[in-house]
């Protein structure tokens, strides 16, 4: 099979969930959990070949995003209101909350490389503006993946250097009853693999590179590939942080993310820690507010027109937000962990729906969902559901 049949939308959506969330969710897990969370990392990367296998056959189906479908389907009546309402609650909630985060995390390593500055969102806000206003940002995008994958070989090789416990780490992917579980951890893990706007972002894009004459085993090898690919890198954070343990307690700043990586590099950990950072905070900063322009497309059944003012209008608002955010006072680590949980949170809602429109003849025709496809999107909606309720009562209190 040729190699490129390995590359293509899936990467996008594997580069976009390794960006600085990733890092410092997984780094925090680590820290603070050991190795005792990894299960929740296994579970997060099933559920996302899963329902990223749904919003590809999907758009593979129909050559068009997932806005689209919801719009098609829902035509009038209550549940019309409640799609919207979901709908734009993942635009302007998940995609505006993950936007700040991803700018946060190139805020951090520009803050490594360059020192603390006020101006640091706005540079890195223009910058993402200028590369999808002018819409030459493709060939920056390569680069910067290109940087997000030299930087986790370098943890995959750190990992070997820091020599953990085997023994442990094959614990660590058996959920411990006899554990103390942190619920919003949970969630962070999960939030920051299986996104809420990817599975717009996906659908929208899988058309560029296969259509219907393709072969669908061709689209689930690709997904499969690349999202494994991106969770083995996960993984490798949180086994990295848990053996580097006593290098830092507590993740607060970015320099404590690069300690993590002096093992390899020594006092030019920083430096490489800012670089990768910033790659990973642009990568993904440039497809969230793309994700929700995509839906809002969709839904609106707006012109397929990536120049358009309503569709560029939506991008500039999320990208605004992010940049608005990033510019207080609110701990850029505390954004970034807040992002994850709230697209857990809102993750069981649209898998919901996805799952409904994935079993629509009308939309899917031969494509529908299998039994077995069935079977495992409740699973991962149940227990997604299960644990955003546990996460909203330990905040809250009320359940």
């Amino acid at each position: 099979m040729n190699i490129k049949h390995f590359f293509g939308p899936s990467t996008l959506i594997a580069a976009a969930f390794i960006g600085p969330g990733t890092l410092t969710t997984c780094t925090m897990v680590g820290v603070q959990t050991s190795y005792s969370l990894l299960w929740a990392m296994l579970f997060a990367i099933i559920a996302t070949i899963i329902l990223q296998e749904m919003a590809a056959r999907l758009g593979f189906a129909t050559q068009e995003g997932l806005g689209e479908a919801f719009n098609k389907q829902f035509t009038k009546g209550i549940s019309r209101y409640i799609v919207f309402f979901l709908v734009i609650g993942a635009i302007i909630i998940g995609n505006a909350a993950y936007e700040s985060g991803n700018i946060s995390g190139g805020v951090l390593g520009l803050e490594l490389l360059v020192g603390d500055t006020k101006v640091l969102p706005i540079v890195i806000g223009a910058f993402c503006f200028l590369l999808m206003l002018f819409g030459r940002y493709k060939w920056v995008e390569r680069i910067l993946i290109g940087l997000v994958v030299i930087m986790s070989i370098c943890f995959l090789i750190t990992a070997i250097i820091v020599k953990p416990n085997l023994v442990e780490v094959l614990k660590g992917f058996i959920p411990n009853q006899n554990s103390e579980v942190d619920f919003l951890l949970i969630m962070a893990v999960i939030g920051t693999t299986v996104v809420p706007y990817n599975l717009f972002l996906h659908a929208s894009t899988i058309s560029k590179k296969w259509k219907k004459g393709s072969a669908l085993k061709s689209v689930r090898i690709e997904n499969a590939t690349s999202i494994v690919m991106g969770g083995l890198i996960s993984i490798l954070i949180i086994i990295t942080a848990a053996s580097s343990s006593g290098a830092v307690e507590e993740v607060k700043s970015a320099k404590d993310l690069a300690i993590q990586l002096e093992p390899l590099f020594s006092l030019s950990a920083k430096w490489f820690m800012g670089i990768g950072l910033l790659a990973a905070g642009l990568s993904s900063a440039l497809t969230a507010p793309l994700a929700a322009a995509y839906a809002a497309k969709g839904l609106f059944a707006w012109k397929d027109d990536e120049t358009d003012s309503k569709f560029r209008l939506v991008w500039m608002g999320i990208l605004l937000i992010g940049v608005l955010v990033s510019i207080t006072d609110i701990d850029r680590i505390l954004i970034i962990k807040f992002a994850q949980i709230t697209n857990a949170i809102l993750l069981p809602f649209i898998a919901i729906y996805l799952l409904y429109i994935c079993n629509s003849k009308k939309i899917m025709g031969k494509f529908c969902n299998t039994i077995l496809s069935n079977i495992l999107g409740v699973i991962v909606i149940v227990f997604t559901l299960l644990l955003s309720m546990k996460s909203l009562n330990g905040i809250f209190g009320f359940i």
